[in-house]
């Protein structure tokens, strides 16, 4: 029997970089498994992080915004669910997105001995954010049972906005990854991003509140709103607030997102040994 070694080398012409990233699969798997393991390495209580801070997070917006500001939710819902729909998937985006942007500069030491298509770096970041999402949809499912709140056929769809939340991630997370290699300002950037994007999406709130306003389509146009309130949506029976425009704009903006994001990675790729 014949075996075949291949050698991927820097400098080979660009179309053999797609194939050279699916040969280099056995690598992915392995950068994705060291990063889980990072992940809780000397942690006290490991895994139990990601049950303690959207259980925290659930129960502090909770008493802010349901006991002390009453804000409104959608009929039939019980408002710690909502808002746990709407961490659940935010956790799973938000990570992913962090991850994805340091994957170049926290792998530094791989970028300067070794070639490899560079993308895998950004793709297998995105595995540590799974498992902190299914930890946390462990949660959820426990206060469903607790509220006795039974989902329905709308919850075929939860893979689909996973992924949309995912694909997202990807598309805005390989620009800052590589705009990081060269400007280390933009890691003190990416937690202040992602603070602000908690308050700016529909997550302590229901996306029903800004139905009819007159800055609604302006609003929408966040594609992190069509994912969110899509996800909402599926895990909560359809009982929620969802505006099928913002779903298109979040497709849209995702993948054309995604496209440039690729572009741009691509050109700044062979300049990151120098900026490192």
């Amino acid at each position: 029997m014949r075996t075949h070694e291949v050698i991927i080398q820097a400098g080979r012409p660009e179309r053999y970089y797609w194939r050279d990233l699916w040969l280099s699969r056995e690598l992915l798997y392995i950068l994705s498994v060291r990063d889980i393991s990072v992940r809780y390495k000397q942690t006290a209580l490991g895994a139990s992080w990601s049950l303690i801070r959207p259980l925290a997070t659930m129960l502090v917006q909770t008493f802010v915004f349901s006991i002390l500001i009453k804000v409104p939710v959608d009929p039939g819902v019980p408002y710690p669910l909502m808002i746990l729909s709407g961490i659940t998937i935010w956790t799973l985006f938000s990570n992913a997105f962090t991850q994805v942007s340091s994957s170049i500069t926290a792998n530094a030491n791989l970028v300067t001995k070794v070639y490899f298509p560079r993308l895998l770096m950004p793709i297998s970041a995105i595995a540590v954010s799974l498992i902190d999402f299914l930890i946390t949809l462990v949660l959820f499912i426990g206060i469903t049972i607790w509220y006795q709140f039974t989902p329905d056929w709308h919850i075929i769809y939860v893979p689909v906005f996973m992924a949309l939340a995912l694909i997202a991630a990807l598309a805005f997370g390989l620009f800052f990854a590589a705009l990081n290699v060269r400007f280390r300002d933009v890691g003190q950037l990416i937690p202040f991003l992602v603070q602000m994007g908690f308050y700016v999406c529909p997550i302590a709130y229901s996306s029903s509140l800004v139905a009819g306003q007159w800055y609604e389509k302006y609003y929408i146009m966040n594609p992190l709103v069509g994912i969110i309130d899509g996800f909402r949506w599926s895990l909560l029976g359809g009982k929620t607030h969802l505006n099928p425009q913002s779903l298109v704009y979040s497709v849209a903006i995702t993948f054309v997102c995604l496209i440039l994001s690729i572009i741009f990675f691509r050109k700044r790729e062979n300049t990151f040994v120098d900026d490192i």
